[in-house]
């Protein structure tokens, strides 16, 4: 599933490019609303082929995300901070068990598109390369239980973020990729509404 994350340099962070990292922050953090196409592919070892899902996005800077499954089945889900919720066809919130693991990616991710660093740095280690024209940056974790369950999670993108890629420990791998990134306009109320927009 998704996941999202945060960063900050700080006097314990290493960074092999910190002025990368700051310029990548700083270019993510001037679009306070985007949109974007996405396609997901999940990889299971235990699986043939890959599980594949297309939709749309919306990520509104401190206040989360809608995720929008449109094929091969309808879903939309709000992460808000550290709660994910299910929003039925009639606009009804419907609170999802969220996995740990789950929750802080999303956290993070928030973060990261809002061009925040600090919180993710507590977390996980950051490094960049690339230029800030089509950068990489990679986010391992820190705390040894969550580096058990999760080896990296990988960004990569220009003016906007273009691809999310997450590896487990236990050879899942979810590659979401997006296109027709742009910022977002006028919301609808249904989406402020999900959102806990005004």
């Amino acid at each position: 599933m998704l996941a999202w994350l945060l960063c900050c340099l700080n006097a314990h962070a290493q960074s092999p490019s910190p002025d990368l990292l700051h310029t990548v922050l700083g270019e993510l953090g001037q679009h306070t609303a985007i949109r974007a196409a996405f396609i997901q592919q999940r990889r299971n070892p235990a699986l043939t082929q890959p599980q594949e899902s297309h939709g749309q996005l919306l990520f509104v800077t401190g206040h989360g995300m809608l995720w929008q499954v449109q094929q091969p089945y309808q879903e939309t889900l709000a992460l808000t901070g550290s709660r994910t919720l299910r929003i039925d066809a009639s606009g009804h919130p419907q609170t999802v068990r969220n996995e740990r693991g789950v929750s802080q990616i999303s956290q993070m991710l928030q973060s990261m598109l809002a061009g925040q660093l600090d919180a993710v740095m507590r977390q996980f280690n950051v490094s960049a390369d690339g230029t800030a024209a089509q950068w990489s940056l990679h986010f391992t974790p820190r705390q040894a239980r969550v580096a058990q369950v999760l080896q990296e999670i990988q960004l990569d993108g220009g003016a906007f973020l273009h691809g999310i890629r997450i590896d487990m420990r236990d050879g899942t791998q979810t590659d979401i990729r997006m296109t027709d990134t742009r910022d977002a306009g006028p919301l609808s109320a249904p989406e402020k509404q999900a959102l806990g927009l005004p």
